[in-house]
């Protein structure tokens, strides 16, 4: 399944399908737990506004998809092997899903939960965003260079 055998479409099919590979279940308690603790912290400090939730939704958002995509490329016992190398092959483009989600769900959390503008809450939903698709990227290559190492 070399990258010169698949058609754009199947290259963007491959990396949607490598989110499930990841630790959602964990995911999700890592995010609910620091989200939790993220609104306590605003709670007990006094932080009280209309947008006392976008701060905490954020980092839960970031956590849930930042172990769950990393923990993806860690494990070596779920998932179909072929698309299990293809991941292995592609550890930048299969990031981009979880990125690309991340961005979009922040921003919907900026604007909705928070007083951000859209593009504000654009621009602020780009760090997280890109900070996800550099340590998936990052852990992705340095666990394919020490394989083939």
């Amino acid at each position: 399944m070399g990258h010169g055998d698949l058609s754009r479409s199947d290259s963007r099919q491959l990396a949607v399908a490598s989110a499930t590979l990841g630790p959602w279940r964990t995911a999700a308690a890592v995010g609910t737990v620091v989200g939790a603790a993220a609104l306590g912290v605003d709670l007990v400090t006094g932080h009280w506004s209309l947008d006392i939730l976008a701060g905490p939704v954020g980092l839960a958002l970031f956590f849930f998809f930042l172990v769950g995509t990393v923990g993806g490329r860690l494990r070596r016992d779920t998932g179909d092997r072929r698309l299990r190398r293809w991941v292995d092959e592609h550890p930048w483009q299969s990031a981009l899903p979880a990125a690309g989600a991340l961005l979009v769900l922040n921003t919907l959390a900026l604007t909705i939960l928070g007083s951000w503008g859209l593009f504000g809450a654009l621009f602020t939903s780009l760090l997280p965003a890109g900070l996800l698709l550099v340590v998936a990227g990052v852990v992705g290559s340095v666990k394919r260079a020490r394989r083939e190492g």
